[in-house]
């Protein structure tokens, strides 16, 4: 079986390698998205654990586990955009050990 490019890349090399610099500059952008996504979703999963309201609704456990999947999520995100290092956004976000916890870290 073989394969072909497709049509824009099949072209002179100045024009295939602007066709991939779109493309990585396209998955760039996406990748950066979704790290901005997840620390949404991390941050709203945090602040509901000191919304009264949640609390009485939800419940403290289910609040704990919601918020340890969001930030697992969020520190699994930020490493594959290569940021390993997680002690600043714990402390910036308050994120509070009982969390950490939940999600293993030590």
């Amino acid at each position: 079986m073989s394969l072909r490019l497709p049509q824009g890349l099949a072209g002179p090399i100045t024009s295939r390698q602007a066709a991939l610099d779109n493309v990585e500059t396209e998955i760039l952008a996406e990748t950066a998205s979704a790290l901005g996504r997840a620390g949404k979703k991390a941050a709203e999963a945090l602040y509901r654990l000191d919304d009264p309201a949640a609390l009485a609704e939800t419940g403290r456990e289910a609040l704990l586990r919601a918020a340890a999947d969001a930030v697992w999520a969020f520190f699994i995100q930020r490493e594959s955009c290569g940021q390993r290092d997680h002690r600043q956004h714990i402390q910036e976000m308050k994120i509070p050990r009982a969390v950490l916890i939940r999600m293993g870290a030590r």
